[in-house]
């Protein structure tokens, strides 16, 4: 797609609705505000491409859904920094740091212009806190996501980088969502409601980023913890994946309780966004495999 097409998709776009003065999302099933992670489309939607941002959107667009978690590596013009550690990666850590430096708040206030345009919007940027960053590299994080005119920031990040972010949240007025994975035997990362309480207590801006998918995987009962915290929770990632560290497989085959975490989420008309992260190894393509994800979701919440 070339930035001409991609703006002639985005001037295709249906206004946002509105009632009574109030944004109202296009995408809210039973009350319940579906979206997705922008990184379901990773496989269509390079790391580093100018191209990616048209993709997402036209993507979401076609799968009906009108508000994201937008993922940084798909808006940071910057080639992937390399997972092998040595030369190389440090490489690419100092020119991605570099192009987050050089780019102006601009850049990214033109991005929720264009997802306004297209009818959408960025509801949390996912912007993952690593153990390198710098202070200003925290610092931009906030920026940027105060520019695309985001509520929260996501991250998959530490709970000694969680400790870090605190005065950069109070700073920005801004909440943080860590995000979890499921390696238990790491006691730095976020897996274990321990780990999520730990987080927590450290400011009133923390809250989390469950990921229902993951949490089963690793042995605890999302649902009950989705009842329990549901003060502190701002979206959750739907993915469905096998208990005892069970691989991520096609909704609906999995342990993960999916249709009943919809079902809570619209029987105690939760603010708590539901969003779609396609990680299971499909055989349809990106597009298709997200949009046999969302009619999972509609269909659960409809029926």
């Amino acid at each position: 797609m070339t930035r001409r097409e991609f703006a002639r998709t985005v001037a295709a776009g249906l206004a946002l609705p509105v009632v009574a003065g109030r944004w109202v999302s296009a995408s809210a099933v039973g009350g319940v505000r579906l979206g997705v992670q922008s990184y379901s489309f990773r496989e269509i939607a390079k790391v580093g491409s100018a191209d990616a941002l048209g993709i997402v959107i036209s993507s979401m667009k076609a799968c009906g859904v009108d508000e994201c978690e937008l993922w940084s590596p798909q808006i940071e013009l910057a080639p992937p920094v390399p997972r092998a550690t040595g030369p190389e990666q440090e490489k690419g850590r100092d020119a991605l740091r570099a192009w987050r430096r050089a780019t102006k708040l601009d850049y990214y206030e033109n991005i929720r212009k264009t997802f306004a345009a297209a009818g959408m919007t960025v509801y949390a940027y996912n912007y993952s806190f690593l153990d390198y960053f710098t202070d200003d590299e925290i610092e931009l994080g906030f920026n940027a996501a105060r520019a695309l005119g985001a509520e929260v920031i996501t991250a998959s990040t530490t709970v000694t980088m969680a400790r870090r972010v605190v005065p950069f949240a109070e700073k920005h007025k801004m909440a943080v969502a860590m995000h979890n994975h499921s390696q238990v035997d790491e006691p730095n990362e976020f897996a274990t409601p321990k780990s999520f309480e730990t987080a927590l207590a450290m400011s009133p801006l923390y809250r989390m980023n469950l990921d229902i998918g993951h949490f089963t995987a690793a042995d605890y009962n999302a649902l009950d913890f989705l009842q329990s915290h549901r003060d502190r929770i701002t979206n959750l990632h739907l993915k469905d994946r096998k208990k005892h560290q069970g691989a991520n497989v096609p909704w609906g085959t999995g342990d993960t309780p999916i249709k009943e975490a919809l079902a809570w989420l619209k029987q105690n008309k939760s603010p708590i966004r539901a969003y779609v992260e396609y990680e299971y190894p499909g055989t349809k393509g990106a597009l298709a495999e997200v949009q046999s994800c969302v009619d999972y979701a509609k269909r659960a919440l409809t029926t």
